[in-house]
């Protein structure tokens, strides 16, 4: 792999990893101290599930979205794929905001259906240019359901607790 290639994967990487890190600077303080006080289903994972789950997701991101640059750099499609790709980097982090940073459960619910379609917006647009970067996408899809659910149920759990 050339320098400049290898430049644009982690470029493309940082993308990605720089909105876990907003996310993550909402959500620090209150994953020790609120987040373990709410009541959740049984199903809910282990905290410990987290971190490696999402470092494999944003990775996956990352990959994804260089795939689409290499593939076809300067096209109006790609610049448009991006834009929406971008988009959903910024509701991916808005959402632990929502939920750990402001402890709003409901608003974070709200918002994550809109991620949702936002990411199959992006892998429809990915999938176009390169199948391989809207398949890489599959997992954070899947993920992000899974998400959606557990948010919509911990809301239920807790909507006559104040926060």
């Amino acid at each position: 792999m050339s320098i400049q290639r290898l430049g644009s994967l982690v470029l493309a990487l940082l993308a990605p990893f720089t909105a876990a890190a907003l996310g993550g600077f909402a959500t620090a303080r209150n994953v020790k101290t609120w987040y373990p006080t709410l009541r959740k289903p049984r199903w809910n994972p282990p905290a410990w599930l987290f971190g490696p789950v999402w470092t494999l997701l944003y990775t996956a991101m990352g990959i994804a979205s260089w795939l689409v640059w290499q593939k076809r750099p300067n096209a109006p499609e790609t610049k448009t794929a991006l834009t929406v790709y971008g988009a959903q980097l910024g509701l991916n982090a808005l959402w632990s905001v929502l939920f750990f940073g402001l402890r709003r459960p409901a608003w974070a619910f709200a918002e994550i259906v809109a991620l949702w379609l936002a990411i199959v917006e992006t892998i429809r647009r990915f999938w176009a240019i390169d199948s391989r970067a809207g398949a890489l996408l599959l997992p954070y899809l899947a993920w992000s359901s899974f998400a959606a659910i557990l948010n919509a149920t911990i809301w239920r759990l807790n909507r006559t607790r104040s926060t």
